[in-house]
Formats: structure tokens, C-alpha cells, sequence
């Protein structure tokens, strides 16, 4: 048998089940024999048809059905994309977790909302340290992201080593800690690796991601120009180095600073607890205190850079804010690139901050936290992987990582461009590379306190209503004698406004009437019988009439 076609017992395997379809939602497990690792374990937002739900998660079906397999979650970094599934995933398997201290910082603050402090094992580890679980070796290595203690991974297994980079850029004058470990990324690369998974955000991008430090220049230029109007900045409440350049400026410039957001206040304050971040003393203040300082000494650091309905600046250009109103001449910083989907969102509260008088900044005052192409190209460099297997991104930007990896002299077919559910089976010493099939993957939705008990069905009854409303009839019946007492009476919401459709509802009733009797005389007593032709007749009507389709709910009480 050609060894090429060859199928060995111990092949490494990687499934991505999340993560390769959109930005969000990143976990990959990583299986040899019976040992299984998780990679990260994301949220993604809902997107605008996901009506009420309030944040979407990884379907984690395969983990529960090798449970007893999974050693651990290795976190690369804190960010939602990838610790913010975790504590609904937990409550499902309890595994360690395994990342470095700001990461498992910002971890304990979910694991302690959602009662599993006490119930969930959290290991620390450091930049350079390996850690065993069952068959692997795990090294941590040392990236640049927009926030603090972002890692890279090398993961050995006895079928080879897969280098995963996590979330990245090369960042040569970081604000704080250490430059990317480029040196141990070609140290591995030397004794060989068999794949590469790298971070696509910025694979269309030409040219090097700017340094963070460049916009805390941005910023002192902004601060000197405006010394005589209150500064608002939106920023990630996650992306602790902003935060500390617009802390420099604001000192530099004798301003106060208040953070404004819960998760701003959570993050800043861990992150200040593990030296992360330097804030003189008497900088901060107390949102109450604002009243005590005139607005050229103020600044305001707050989270709504996405337009989120309910984050602070949202809540400030709405006027819906307790403490905090937009003045004219306030100036406002958008500190941020719109996520994907959230342009519109973005575009609303910059003209509600515009209308209301404030002066709107969303140039030049921020930088990417991911590589751009040729950052990925010195990866690729300095890894020289086997295979590659494009990951975090939509299709548009793995593909575009594709033809860097092509470019850069790694054979078409060596490229890998899985989706979520794939198993790809990969073993150095037998050079078998090869999807061999699909595990059970999609999405779960979260709705307040209710985790999967929503699903497509209740989504496409939540979207029907936001279109089209509802129509309710109400009929009382006498069972034995199979007569119609009460009704029938319509009632709608979200359909028509009743008052000025009377003869539509007075018509809509008589036809219900009529259909009702005709079911009755028949002798029929299957009351579902009678709602479905009380339902096909009513709808018929009502799109001949209307060109609408409401939801329609008929309802019988006996007595």
C-alpha cells in the first residue's frame, strides 16, 4: 500500500469548532489517541436577524461525548473571541484551565458571576513554560495583541508539532512588556514543524500593523489641541496599553480621568492589581466627582466603541446616562475600528454625539491588534511549516492568508482550508495529511438565563412576529353539545392598529364564524381540526386583504 494513502492508528487530529466561518467563536481541539486539548473557547455576537438573543456559543457536542478524553483548555488570550463561551461550556465540562495571569485574571471574573470559582481548576503559566496534558506538550510563547499576555502556541505531539498563534501582530516598541518571541518561533521552526494555524484578520492587508505606540502619539496631539473641552474616548475596556496611553496624556495635560463601563472597570482594576498598567495616584476620580472639576480637566475613558446599545456611550448620546451628558464642544474619540456588522451601529451614535454639539474624532486615534501580511510572512518564515491551515477570520480573509503561504513556496495542496467540524489528520513520520471526516458542530444560542433552549425554530417565530405580528382568536365551545357560545373574538398586535381597521376585523370575524360553524355542524370534535381550518381560512383572507402573513394563534376554551 502507497504509505501516502496509508491511514495509521496515531494520527494527530485538529477539529476546529468554531471559528473558521466568521469572527468569534474560537475553539479547536486538538486529539492523539486518548488525549484530547481545547484551544480557546470564544463567544460571537448575534447578528441582526438573531432577535433577543443575547450572545452565541460553540456547539460543544464532540467534547461532551469524549468527555472523559479532554485534559484542558488552553486560553492564547483574554479577549470575549476567546474566553467568553467559557462559563456556559464549564457548567457542561469541567476541565482545567490552563493561560497566563492577566488572561486567567480576567476568566475568574466570569467563573465568580456564574457561581463556578470554587468548582473550576485554573493554572497559571508563564511565557517560555510547557505544560503535559496526556499526550501533548503545550509551550506558551510570547506575542503582541491588543491586550496584554497574548500567547502563541507550540503543541507536540508524538505525530509532530503544530505551531498556533493565537491572536497577533509584531509589535517592535510594545507600551508594555516584551516584543513578540521571535527568536524561539524559528528556534521551533528549525527542528521542524508539521503545521502552521495563523491569525487571517489582516491577511488582505498590505504592509506591517502599526506599533500601539503610535497612537499614544495620536493622543498627545489630540490632548494639546484640545486644552480647553472635555476629552470622551471609547476604547476596548480589553485593550489595557490604550488605556494607559490615554492616562499618560491626560497626566501630561493635568486632567483627571474617570473610567466609565462595567467591563472597563473590571478589566483596569484587575490589570492595575497585576502591575499591568501604571496609574498615578490622584488621576482617577469617582464619576460623582465630576461635578468638582471643570470640563478642560476632565477626561473620560469609556466602552461603546462598537455602538452597543446598552455599553456607557451609548447611553451618554442617548441621553439615557445618570451621570454623564453630552455638552457642545465636547470631544469625542472613537479609539476604535468597527467590528464587522456594527458599522451602522457605530454611524447612529457618532450622529447623536454630532447633533448634540460635540466635535467627533474616528481618525488615525487607533491600530489593529493583528498581523498584516507581512507580519504573516515572517511568520511563515521563521516557522517553515509543512502545512498550513488558515484560521480566525471569515473565508475572504483565510483565503487571502492562503495565497501568502502559496506565495511563500508552500505546495497548494499542503493549504488547508477547513470549516468548523472538520477533522483533519495529520502525522510527520508517515507524511499523511488528509480531512478524514466531520464531527457535529454549529452554534448555541444564549437568551437571558436560557442557553440552547432557543434555537432556529423559536428564531424564525421571533422574526415572523417582528414582521408581520400576530393575530389572536378566541372562541368558547360547548363540548357536549359542540356549540359556539362565546366568540369569535380577534385580537392583534403588531399586525394592524385595530381602531382604524374595523371593518377588516369585523369581515375577518365573520369568516371565522362561518368556518367554525361549518366544522361544528359537520359533528367534528378535534379541536386541532377546527384551529387549522380556523387558521387557513383567517390567513387567506388576511393576505388577500393585506399582502401580509401574520402569526396566527387560535384558541378554544371548552366548558
Amino acid at each position: 500500500m502507497n504509505k501516502q494513502n496509508r491511514l495509521p492508528a496515531s494520527n494527530l487530529k485538529i477539529i476546529p469548532l468554531g471559528g473558521l466561518e466568521q469572527i468569534g467563536l474560537n475553539m479547536t481541539a486538538f486529539e492523539y489517541e486518548d488525549s484530547i486539548i481545547v484551544v480557546d473557547c470564544g463567544l460571537a455576537f448575534p447578528e441582526d436577524d438573531m432577535l433577543g438573543i443575547d450572545m452565541v456559543i460553540p456547539d460543544i457536542t464532540y467534547l461532551k461525548e469524549n468527555a472523559d478524553k479532554v485534559k484542558g483548555f488552553i486560553i492564547t488570550h483574554g479577549h470575549e473571541d476567546h474566553i467568553g463561551a467559557l462559563p456556559y461550556v464549564l457548567k457542561e465540562v469541567n476541565i482545567p484551565i490552563y493561560s497566563t495571569k492577566l488572561t486567567i485574571a480576567l476568566i475568574e471574573h466570569k467563573l465568580e458571576e456564574h457561581g463556578l470559582l470554587d468548582s473550576v481548576r485554573r493554572k497559571t503559566v508563564t511565557h517560555g513554560q510547557s505544560i503535559n496534558l496526556g499526550m501533548f506538550r503545550i509551550e506558551f510563547i510570547k506575542t503582541n495583541h491588543s491586550i496584554v499576555d497574548a500567547s502563541a502556541l507550540a503543541i507536540y505531539s508524538p505525530a509532530g508539532c503544530v505551531v498556533h498563534t493565537g491572536d497577533f501582530k509584531v509589535d517592535y516598541t510594545p507600551v508594555f512588556g516584551d516584543v513578540i518571541d521571535l527568536q524561539r518561533f524559528g528556534e521551533i521552526g528549525k527542528k521542524g514543524v508539521l503545521a502552521l494555524m495563523c491569525d487571517s484578520t489582516n491577511a488582505e492587508r498590505p504592509g506591517f500593523t502599526n506599533s500601539e505606540r503610535t497612537v499614544g502619539k495620536t493622543f498627545d496631539n489630540i490632548f494639546s489641541e484640545h486644552t480647553n473641552t472635555r476629552i470622551i474616548i471609547a476604547t476596548f475596556a480589553s485593550n489595557v496599553d490604550r488605556v494607559q496611553q490615554i492616562i499618560n496624556s491626560a497626566c501630561k495635560y493635568g486632567r483627571k480621568v474617570i473610567l466609565e463601563g462595567r467591563s472597563m472597570l473590571n478589566v483596569i482594576k484587575t490589570a492595575a492589581e497585576l502591575g499591568y498598567i501604571t496609574i498615578p495616584d490622584n488621576t482617577l476620580i469617582e464619576i460623582d466627582q465630576i461635578k468638582n472639576y471643570p470640563n478642560e480637566k476632565m477626561t473620560i475613558i469609556t466602552t461603546g466603541s462598537q455602538g452597543e446599545s446598552m455599553a456607557a456611550l451609548s447611553r451618554i448620546a442617548a441621553n439615557l446616562h445618570r451621570k454623564i451628558s453630552i455638552e457642545p464642544g465636547d470631544t469625542i474619540i472613537f479609539s476604535s475600528n468597527p467590528i464587522p456588522g456594527n458599522e451602522k451601529a457605530v454611524t447612529k451614535v457618532i450622529n447623536e454625539l454630532a447633533i448634540k454639539g460635540a466635535e467627533v474624532i474616528f481618525q488615525d486615534a487607533h491600530v489593529s491588534g493583528h498581523a498584516c501580511q507581512e507580519e504573516i510572512k515572517l511568520i511563515y518564515s521563521l516557522v517553515r511549516p509543512k502545512y498550513a491551515i488558515p484560521i480566525h477570520g471569515e473565508f475572504k480573509h483565510r483565503k487571502a492568508q492562503k495565497g501568502l503561504a502559496i506565495e511563500l513556496g508552500i505546495p497548494k495542496e499542503n493549504v488547508f482550508m477547513m470549516n468548523s467540524g472538520d477533522v483533519l489528520e495529520l502525522n510527520a513520520e508517515t507524511d499523511f495529511a488528509k480531512i478524514t471526516g466531520k464531527v457535529l458542530t454549529g452554534t448555541v444560542f444564549v437568551d437571558g438565563l436560557g442557553v440552547g433552549d432557543v434555537g432556529n425554530v423559536v428564531l424564525r417565530d421571533r422574526q415572523h412576529l417582528a414582521e408581520d405580528g400576530i393575530v389572536i382568536v378566541v372562541m368558547t365551545i360547548e363540548k357536549e353539545t359542540s356549540t359556539l357560545v362565546a366568540g369569535p373574538d380577534i385580537v392583534s398586535r403588531g399586525f394592524v392598529y385595530v381602531r382604524e381597521s374595523d371593518e377588516l376585523i369585523t369581515e375577518a370575524t365573520e369568516i371565522v364564524d362561518e368556518e367554525v360553524g361549518i366544522v361544528l355542524d359537520r359533528g367534528i370534535t378535534d379541536w386541532g381540526k377546527l384551529k387549522s381550518t380556523v387558521r387557513s381560512a383567517l390567513a387567506e383572507y388576511l393576505w388577500k386583504k393585506t399582502k401580509r402573513r401574520p402569526m396566527i394563534i387560535p384558541i378554544i376554551m371548552e366548558i
